[in-house]
């Protein structure tokens, strides 16, 4: 029986992740001029996992709305998305994303830039077209999400110059740079799908906690995972010196030599690839990996238990096919 909720979970994903995706590539289809719209293009033809939109969708669905009221809004939402990773990528100075090379680097910076800013432009266009009613509400609320996202980008490059970062610290960078467009994405699609104010509020905090859990899950991922499935260098935010859940962790429980190399990561801003087992060793010597296990499991139940206020099984049993899916997945 789980088996089979699990397939039709997974078909009712692929069918309408096929349907967004169709949706994606015509919202950037023949503009002109096409020195703006081509790069912008690129990136939305690198594919995903287009959860985003699923999470809109699904709240909608949730609310008691349909799917065919917020197919633009999920459009929006994953054209938000693409926006900051352009921009991410430029910050980042990343020479690929998902195998590709990034905007920036097939084209050139003030090119991604544009290219960038048109798909937030666009975003707002196809938001608008789901708007009936409400507008005033759904637009402030993907507007609260992009200024989060912002704030929380911000935040994290901060961290690359801070010698010392909290987990409440840490914390509250990932709820505006991850956890916040899921949860906006919920909240616009219960919005969209004409829910009860208590109906929207409950599905915000299961977007804002599941992100909370997906983005440790990441950090998990960069030091656990397999190099083909993860499509990312293992280790690689070690490499980077990135102050991520496992590596503040470490730090706030380690003593003697372990502190010692874990505070020579911060004044050198990063280690060598050959060092990586030694710091992975680390991690496990210090239980860190359990710590992060813990705290994903934390949040996603916090996540779940605000599902309790849906009226359908079924609605509330995809959300828990989703979280699960986000939480085990190997990439």
């Amino acid at each position: 029986m789980i088996g089979e909720r699990t397939d039709k979970f997974y078909s009712l994903y692929e069918k309408e992740r096929k349907k967004v995706e169709i949706r994606l590539k015509n919202s950037l289809a023949n503009r002109k001029p096409y020195s703006l719209y081509k790069p912008a293009a690129y990136i939305i033809e690198e594919g995903g996992k287009r959860l985003r939109p699923l999470l809109v969708l699904l709240a909608a669905k949730a609310v008691g709305g349909k799917f065919t009221g917020a197919y633009n809004a999920s459009v929006a939402v994953e054209l938000l998305h693409n926006f900051t990773l352009v921009h991410d990528d430029i910050m980042d100075n990343a020479g690929k994303r998902r195998g590709k090379p990034t905007v920036h680097v097939k084209y050139d910076t003030n090119t991604a830039i544009l290219a960038g800013d048109s798909l937030l432009s666009v975003a707002y266009e196809f938001l608008l077209k789901d708007c009936n009613g409400n507008t005033k509400e759904i637009v402030a609320a993907f507007t609260r999400g992009l200024v989060e996202v912002c704030e929380g980008q911000s935040l994290d490059k901060d961290f690359e110059t801070q010698k010392k970062v909290s987990l409440d610290e840490y914390i509250i960078m990932i709820e505006k740079k991850t956890a916040a467009m899921a949860e906006m994405c919920c909240k616009i699609g219960a919005m969209l799908g004409k829910g009860t104010t208590k109906e929207i509020n409950a599905l915000a905090k299961f977007g804002k906690n599941i992100g909370i859990a997906f983005q440790i899950h990441d950090d998990l991922l960069d030091i656990t995972g397999n190099e083909n499935d993860f499509g990312k260098f293992v280790g690689g935010d070690l490499v980077e010196g990135k102050k991520t859940y496992l590596f503040i962790k470490a730090l706030e429980k380690a003593k003697g030599a372990d502190r010692k190399k874990l505070l020579k990561v911060v004044e050198d801003k990063g280690i060598k690839p050959k060092q990586i087992p030694e710091y992975k060793n680390i991690y496990i010597r210090l239980n860190v990996l359990r710590d992060a296990q813990d705290e994903i499991k934390n949040y996603t139940n916090k996540a779940l238990g605000s599902l309790k206020i849906l009226k359908r099984r079924e609605d509330k049993e995809i959300f828990t096919w989703l979280a699960d899916s986000l939480i085990k997945r190997n990439k």
